[in-house]
């Protein structure tokens, strides 16, 4: 376990998923149900994701050399880095309908999660955090971290939180950080 690598993950994530559209819909599903049952149920399923992404990019670090680990490290954040940006110039907030109460709250946070949270920046990003760093327990304890915590403020702001934090705005900066990320791991793919 490496301190080191698990906070350079959770910077990566929590900025990641915060315009994302699972944090849009907790934030939404909070509304409508109690909070700490729709983040119960959407820490389940974030946690679900980190395992499969980190074990597809711990598989991934295994098989290939360094040189290509970074060079397919860096084409995935470019490509993430395209993808945050060009969403940010289509945003759409996905409504909930209202939602049933107790365990099947857990239930539908998980399951609305789970399903929205497959193929998503964030879980990409996991993947490549963990064929980039030789520590899959260190990035899945940052990124599991950051999405808890996204996951948290969502449903703790309730539908306070758009008006104070631009969703375009965040994407950018994600895209932005992305593309700083991508030419750090081709300078290292490189050489």
């Amino acid at each position: 376990m490496s301190p080191y690598v698990a906070l350079v993950c959770f910077p990566v994530i929590f900025v990641g998923e915060l315009p994302d559209k699972t944090m849009l819909a907790s934030l939404v599903m909070a509304t409508r149900a109690r909070p700490v049952q729709v983040w119960a149920g959407a820490a389940m399923a974030f946690a679900a994701h980190v395992a499969m992404a980190v074990t597809a990019g711990a598989a991934l670090f295994a098989l290939l050399p360094r040189q290509a680990v970074n060079a397919v490290v860096a084409a995935a954040f470019v490509a993430g880095a395209v993808y945050a940006w060009a969403s940010s110039r289509s945003e759409q907030e996905k409504t909930v309908g209202r939602l049933p109460s107790g365990r099947s709250v857990v239930l539908s946070a998980f399951m609305v999660i789970f399903v929205a949270e497959w193929g998503d920046l964030t879980q990409i990003l996991t993947a490549n955090l963990a064929a980039k760093y030789s520590s899959p327990l260190s990035v899945a304890i940052g990124s599991v971290a950051a999405l808890w915590a996204v996951a948290a403020i969502a449903v703790m702001s309730g539908s306070t939180l758009p008006r104070f934090v631009s969703i375009r705005r965040t994407r950018q900066v994600t895209s932005v950080v992305l593309i700083g990320l991508a030419t750090y791991a081709a300078w290292t793919a490189a050489y």
